[in-house]
């Protein structure tokens, strides 16, 4: 009943992220339309649903567990989630339970947030000009992303910052960026946009940036030396000498992390996703109602995971967009 979840490739899956809610406060260009028609919420796993689901991946050797969106922060009541995960922390079968976020609700819940044993967020920034992030997030206000920001430092949690490298958009921004991430203490990670949902006006060629150009720029300024470091999670490290600085590249189009890949994705409706390149996935919600044996459930996740493909396929090589996905980033979880 227990065994852990290894995957056709042996595998072992002990990273679980949990879309808790497909709505977020901004439409941001890469991850969404202008226009969403968002799920009905009697659609969406409650927290109850939500608690039993992870638990059940906690037992089967979930060690992390990241909540994410849309914008997870928005979710009514989200904070009883968080205490209620917190009991695997304090026992120990959960080793890190920590959320991706767009920063806007963090000056409300960053206290809070620490108080239940989130240690490091991530926080995604793409730009640090406020006439700028009005236009790549649509909706959003600079400003109260950053005291968001200020307010998690003050509660001693760890600041990650996720920047998607967006040609012609913040390629003048790269060294503003590091800068200002070496003087306020936070961690960077620079991510190549992803072919994911509808294009519509967001050309996704046009938009990419291969992080390889990006490493080239930083080291007309810097020495940058590669790091064999591995967190568990797709991104490669690399350490800029002059400053210490660890940057890390999440690069699914210049090089496949999928070797290492031990993650899987759980929708805010209970679709497990086993690949985020990849269509196919799992419904989990009907096992997880249809019985109150857990039994049903496990069985559910474990043929899941044993139809986990090797890697993802997207591609844009040939001037062309391949291995597009049809769903949007933020119906999978960021």
């Amino acid at each position: 009943m227990n065994a852990p979840l290894i995957d056709p490739f042996a595998r072992a899956i002990s990273y679980l992220r949990v879309s808790v809610t497909d709505r977020c406060d901004f439409r941001c260009v890469y991850c969404m339309s202008e226009n969403m028609t968002f799920l009905p919420k009697a659609d969406l796993l409650t927290l109850e649903e939500l608690d039993r689901m992870c638990s059940t991946f906690i037992g089967l050797g979930v060690e992390k567990l990241r909540i994410t969106g849309g914008e997870p922060l928005v979710r009514k009541g989200i904070l009883t989630f968080f205490q209620a995960m917190k009991r695997h922390l304090d026992r120990g079968a959960l080793k890190e339970l920590t959320l991706t976020t767009n920063g806007s609700q963090l000056a409300r819940y960053a206290a809070d947030l620490a108080a239940c044993g989130v240690r490091r967020i991530n926080v995604s920034l793409d730009t640090l000009d406020a006439t700028k992030f009005a236009q790549i997030t649509r909706w959003g206000r600079l400003p109260q992303v950053l005291e968001g920001i200020t307010a998690a430092k003050a509660a001693g949690l760890r600041v990650k910052i996720n920047t998607v490298a967006l040609k012609g958009f913040n390629e003048d921004e790269l060294f503003t960026l590091v800068d200002w991430c070496a003087q306020e203490g936070h961690d960077l990670t620079f991510i190549e946009v992803m072919p994911m949902g509808d294009l519509g006006n967001e050309d996704r060629l046009d938009q990419y940036w291969p992080l390889s150009d990006l490493r080239a720029r930083l080291a007309t300024r810097f020495t940058v030396t590669d790091l064999a470091e591995r967190t568990g999670g797709p991104a490669r490290y690399l350490r800029l000498e002059q400053t210490g600085q660890k940057i890390g590249f999440i690069t699914p189009l210049t090089h496949n992390f999928c070797e290492s890949c031990n993650r899987v994705r759980l929708t805010c409706t209970g679709e497990l996703y086993m690949c985020l390149g990849q269509e196919d996935m799992a419904d989990l919600r009907a096992p997880l109602r249809a019985s109150a044996d857990d039994a049903v459930l496990v069985q559910a996740i474990r043929d899941a995971i044993l139809k986990k493909p090797k890697g993802h396929d997207f591609d844009y090589s040939r001037q062309k967009v391949a291995g597009q996905m049809t769903r949007h980033m933020s119906h999978t979880g960021g």
